[in-house]
């Protein structure tokens, strides 16, 4: 709550005022007096605290460039200093409340990759386990809750929000490639089957959230009784189903139970004397009757409103799923998301933010257009049509026009020059509940330099991550984002070029495996036969020989390309060296 004066300057702000004084807290029916007669009383203080408060606001967006050298060792201290902080017991970070922390994750999941350190792959693995097993996740309908309330991620905040559930099918997806572990897959796929049946609008797009709580009950939607899970699967299947989740008479939560498990198949086929694959099949038969019975209860309400960078998350992960699993309807998803937001969220040349009921309204903000140039990418990488390329250029473009600082050391400002003018114009590098818009652009005109050859992008890119580098020096855990853009600067893509026909079996296949290896530094790009003229193919490959119509890659690194490659054996070994 802040109080401005007529002109919108700030002189007095507080967070929470209770209707009655309480805890030490003034009612806010006492503040407004107060306030009205501070404002009558003492008019000079008020403009000089305004002023105060406006040099002081306007200090937190002061940055200066780093100019010293940079280098990898930078990244991986980071990632180091994260890891210090690992829960060991429950995974994740700290203690209570727990939240997913997708972007740490993200960077250690890199930084595996670069240094091959398996005890930060445990640590991702390790929180992502304890994540899906815990009550956070939703067992019977996939998908992710909000945040845990305790240490073990057992009882929830029961809201679920689509730039959680994004971010969190693409850290398992990641995980699943890094790892080959099913189970990783099995909660991404599970996950999307709950976006898909909850969150998609028949328009294209996804909604924003599902509320915690029905008939004013929160989590009433989601727990159970043991009398409960007896009546919907019987004694048999009932009493393993309660064992497996700890469904007990008890509760976990306010007398009943929230879904959760810490206990292995083959303890359980022990204890009930069935095979492991049995259990298995008997659960998933029960988990179904379960879901179906409780799609019978009142569901939670859903925020129908359609935001575009939350959206552009979700075309990201949905792109993920296609390249990853080889499923072409996560593709279609994120084609039919990216189409409907350039028809209603495109307009004159600008993004817009919030769509509802036929409507799109307020100027897109820089997550809006950082988040949609980034899935944009991501689909051109997949499908290699160049309307999405030259659509990423061009919004680009109009975000350097509309967000860039000029005036100072570069970087992004969060709203655009056409925005209303606010108290002070914000430029952040840190990363809150969603990647930071300045990380997630630094990395857009990296891969669009890589991808366009086109130099301007880089040195942008490179004032982005020097401006941000000093505060991400004290505080790893929020500009977790920020190092991974400058993980890829720094040890530089893989640029895969393959060249051949588009749509035969062999290319299909060869780009189906590439899409499969965890390589977060890459980018990919097809030179259909058609386009080997000269002048037409990207500079690194000019000169270069290409077999007419036969499949032919290269792997280009720091200016240095491989020599042709065929056979995906050859290809992989290329991919996975150092």
């Amino acid at each position: 709550n802040i109080f401005l004066t007529p002109e919108g300057k700030p002189f007095y702000g507080g967070t929470y005022f209770p209707s009655v004084d309480r805890h030490n807290l003034p009612s806010f029916p006492r503040v407004l007096l107060a306030v009205a007669d501070a404002y009558k009383q003492k008019h000079e203080d008020i403009q000089k605290t305004t002023l105060q408060i406006i040099n002081g606001l306007s200090q937190l967006n002061v940055f200066h460039s780093y100019k010293e050298t940079i280098s990898i060792e930078a990244v991986k201290e980071a990632a180091q200093s994260i890891a210090e902080s690992f829960e060991p017991i429950y995974g994740g970070f700290g203690d209570a409340p727990k939240f997913p922390n997708t972007m740490t994750l993200s960077l250690l999941l890199r930084y595996n990759k670069i240094t091959g350190d398996t005890t930060t792959l445990y640590h991702v693995k390790h929180t992502l386990k304890k994540m899906a097993d815990g009550g956070i996740y939703d067992h019977l309908g996939g998908g992710f809750h909000r945040y845990s309330v305790d240490k073990e991620w057992l009882i929830p905040h029961f809201e679920k929000m689509m730039y959680d559930n994004s971010q969190l099918i693409n850290l398992y997806l990641g995980a699943y490639q890094a790892t080959g572990d099913e189970f990783f897959k099995d909660v991404a796929v599970k996950s999307l089957a709950y976006i898909r049946r909850e969150m998609l609008s028949s328009e294209g797009g996804f909604y924003s959230t599902q509320d915690a709580d029905i008939e004013g009950e929160e989590g009433k939607f989601f727990v159970w009784t043991p009398y409960e899970v007896m009546d919907i699967l019987g004694e048999e299947l009932g009493r393993i189903f309660c064992r497996y989740y700890d469904v007990t008479n008890h509760g976990n939560f306010e007398g009943k139970n929230i879904l959760h498990t810490d206990i292995s198949l083959e303890v359980i086929a022990e204890e009930f004397h069935k095979p492991p694959e049995e259990v298995d099949h008997i659960l998933k038969n029960a988990r179904h009757k379960m879901f179906l019975s409780r799609e019978k209860r009142g569901k939670p309400f859903r925020d129908e409103k359609i935001l575009t960078s939350w959206n552009a998350l979700m075309i990201s992960a949905a792109v993920k799923a296609y390249n990853t699993l080889g499923d072409i309807d996560y593709l279609k998803m994120g084609r039919e998301c990216t189409d409907f937001t350039l028809k209603n969220l495109f307009k004159n040349n600008r993004l817009l933010s919030n769509y509802k009921n036929g409507a799109a309204r307020l100027n897109g903000y820089l997550d809006d257009y950082a988040f949609f140039i980034a899935s944009l990418l991501d689909i051109y990488e997949a499908t290699f049509e160049s309307a999405y390329l030259e659509k990423a250029n061009l919004i680009t473009n109009i975000m350097l026009e509309q967000f860039w600082d000029e005036s100072g050391d570069g970087g992004f400002y969060f709203t655009g020059d056409d925005h209303e003018p606010l108290i002070t114009r914000t430029k952040s590098g840190y990363d809150h509940s969603i990647p930071s818009g300045n990380a997630i652009a630094a990395m857009d005109l990296l891969r669009l330099y890589h991808l366009m050859d086109s130099n301007d992008y880089l040195i942008k890119a490179e004032q982005i991550l020097r401006l941000f580098y000093q505060p991400s020096q004290e505080n790893t855990f929020g500009y977790a984002s920020m190092f991974s853009a400058l993980d890829f600067y720094l040890e530089k893509p893989k640029e895969i070029m393959v060249s051949g026909k588009k749509e035969s079996h062999e290319a299909v296949e060869m780009l189906r495996q590439i899409h499969k290896l965890y390589l977060p530094n890459k980018t990919i790009t097809f030179v259909d036969t058609k386009q080997t003229k000269k002048g037409r193919l990207p500079s690194i490959l000019r000169g270069k020989t290409l077999n007419g119509d036969k499949l032919t890659v290269y792997v280009c690194h720091n200016f240095t390309c491989s020599m042709p490659v065929t056979e995906w054996a050859d290809l992989k070994e290329l991919l996975l060296s150092k």
